[in-house]
């Protein structure tokens, strides 16, 4: 695979991947109700997730899911009912106190898990790697499947470092809002709403 090619996939991919939509919303999210570390902790769990899909569209299983309407539903319902969970979760505790405090380990593995499944529970994302990646493939080059396979791995990096950098900045901005006590008791309520806007989202997603 030619360098020009990977450089202009990497261009496009940051693009792709600062645009506002559900992954880097959720990190965000995480960020600023707990802290950087809860960000980055899910970060490793939606870049986790990513695997699944790079691998589905190596393998051509993305494409059974574009093709069939019922599996696309599937999967894109049980995403926006995951997310409209959590959704629940943070209006229950609306008014729980947020503090400074550091998370316990356990904390950031639920974190993680909670990523990956976010990650895999959208289709979009199969979808998206079976639109962009053939894109930046040669087949005259041969080992389309490698090539795509590279392509999914660059992607996923660029991801990983984003959403991460996503975490350190969100991190800051909750110290700030963690001295404004009334925006800070609301937090919990902003989480939700942000929930089920992300659950809404996937929810009127089409193939």
């Amino acid at each position: 695979m030619e360098i020009s090619t990977l450089f202009a996939f990497l261009g496009a991919a940051i693009i792709l991947t600062i645009m506002p939509g559900p992954d880097n919303l959720f990190v965000l999210a995480q960020s600023i109700t707990q802290d950087k570390k809860a960000g980055i902790a899910t970060s490793l769990g939606l870049c986790t997730g990513l695997l699944v899909h790079i691998s589905a569209a190596v393998l051509g299983i993305s494409a059974i899911i574009y093709q069939s309407t019922i599996i696309f539903s599937i999967v894109k319902f049980a995403g926006a009912a995951y997310l409209l969970y959590l959704a629940w979760q943070s209006f229950r505790a609306k008014g729980d106190p947020f503090s400074l405090q550091q998370q316990n380990v356990q904390a950031y593995v639920k974190l993680y898990k909670k990523g990956i499944l976010m990650n895999i529970l959208n289709p979009k994302v199969s979808l998206f790697f079976l639109a962009l990646l053939p894109q930046f493939v040669h087949p005259s080059q041969g080992h389309v499947a490698l090539q795509m396979l590279i392509l999914g791995i660059v992607f996923l990096v660029q991801a990983l470092v984003l959403f991460i950098l996503f975490s350190l900045f969100a991190g800051k901005v909750r110290n700030v809002i963690i001295g404004q006590p009334v925006i800070a008791k609301r937090l919990n309520m902003i989480q939700g709403i942000l929930f089920i806007f992300i659950g809404i989202q996937i929810a009127i997603s089409k193939q």
